[in-house]
């Protein structure tokens, strides 16, 4: 009897506890009670896909993370739904951008007055006057100073600019074990000039020899920290989930690339297999070097191991390239995931996490086909 009755007390003050709650209320986000595997969608050695994954909405059925899932070339620009008025590039398909000196007028600019510039504006390891090309890749477009510039609230202060739309797709079908494939044929040019808009943005874009622009106003969505714009749709739409519902995407990126003996930048350059944390949102991560045996390490990492002190949130790179390797140029010594680490990550809510990663080819060899696992502490 006394069972029964510890259970139907139970069963009243979950019921209590629920009445309490507001319909329009969100609920309490908790973490999944236990770990999962994930295989990101990356879809091959030309990685086609963005993925976007939030460690806490596991699958119910499948025991999985649920997966966000878009096309590298579905979007060009994200425009800020923050406060402030910040415009970023897609860099998973190595778009680039510079202001168009002494253009006013948009529809005045020629192929002919900017083919000269189209030589620099493009991602690539040519020298660090590159990055003033492209967005920062610690992700804090902010305050970044590259890149499209902060939106003037007076229309006349916002330049032209000359857009590389980056690469298209790779289209290989038979790519080398351990290697990949990723750029196709050039995406082209566009002239741009980004107004503010009541609660948003007004763009106005057009191919460069166009003498008669095209006009599209983005409005500002607070529940997402971007809105996406592709101008092959001339629209705007759905690229990351919501605010605070993702941890991780899986992408393609472009990266700035140092000689880590010297520190020295090289410049630019295009990355495969990448990660990135939402750092926008709160998200943050660091390395754990396993001492001996991985395994072990892993499973006896608990959640009074984790030294917050090393929690990266101002940089969405914190987890990056640093699970993988490309060194060596055969299937059998060349990509290949550490064997020596794992990694503690912080979601949005404020639950901790560790993951490692197991594996970024399938059985043939082919990139592209990651797989990690993970638990909450």
């Amino acid at each position: 009897m006394m069972k029964y009755l510890k259970i139907f007390s139970f069963l009243f003050i979950v019921a209590a506890v629920q009445s309490c709650i507001s319909a329009d209320e969100d609920p309490v986000s908790v973490p999944p009670f236990t770990g999962s595997v994930s295989d990101p969608a990356v879809d091959g050695a030309t990685q086609p896909n963005q993925v976007w994954i939030d460690l806490s909405d596991v699958n119910p059925d499948t025991k999985k993370v649920n997966q966000a899932i878009n096309k590298r070339t579905d979007w060009d620009l994200g425009f800020y739904s923050g406060d402030d008025y910040r415009v970023v590039l897609n860099g998973s398909i190595a778009m680039a951008v510079s202001k168009i000196p002494n253009a006013t007028n948009i529809n005045n600019v020629k192929e002919a007055d900017v083919s000269s510039l189209m030589n620099q504006v493009v991602v690539g390891p040519f020298g660090t006057s590159v990055l003033q090309y492209v967005d920062n890749p610690n992700g804090n477009f902010l305050t970044q100073t590259t890149g499209i510039a902060p939106i003037k609230e007076n229309d006349a202060d916002n330049p032209v600019y000359l857009l590389s739309l980056g690469k298209n797709i790779g289209s290989a079908t038979n790519v080398s074990p351990g290697s990949v494939s990723l750029s196709g044929s050039s995406r082209g040019w566009k002239k741009i000039q980004i107004l503010r808009a009541p609660n948003g943005y007004k763009i106005r874009y057009a191919n460069l020899n166009d003498t008669t622009f095209k006009e599209y106003i983005i409005t500002k969505d607070a529940e997402y920290t971007f809105n996406f714009f592709s101008f092959t749709a001339g629209s705007t739409l759905q690229i990351q989930p919501k605010k605070k519902n993702w941890d991780l995407a899986f992408t393609t990126f472009t990266n700035e690339v140092v000689d880590p003996s010297t520190g020295v930048s090289a410049g630019s350059y295009f990355f495969a297999d990448f990660v990135l944390t939402n750092t926008a949102n709160g998200v943050g991560a660091y390395q754990v070097n396993a001492v001996g045996n991985l395994d072990q390490a892993y499973k006896s990492f608990k959640l009074s191991d984790v030294d917050a002190s090393k929690l990266i949130s101002n940089d969405q790179r914190a987890i990056g390239d640093k699970w993988r390797t490309t060194t060596g140029t055969t299937e059998v010594d060349g990509a290949f995931v550490y064997a020596n680490r794992f990694f503690v990550l912080k979601d949005a809510e404020g639950f901790y996490f560790k993951l490692r990663f197991n594996k970024m080819k399938n059985q043939d060899g082919e990139r592209g086909h990651p797989n990690f696992e993970f638990e909450p502490l």
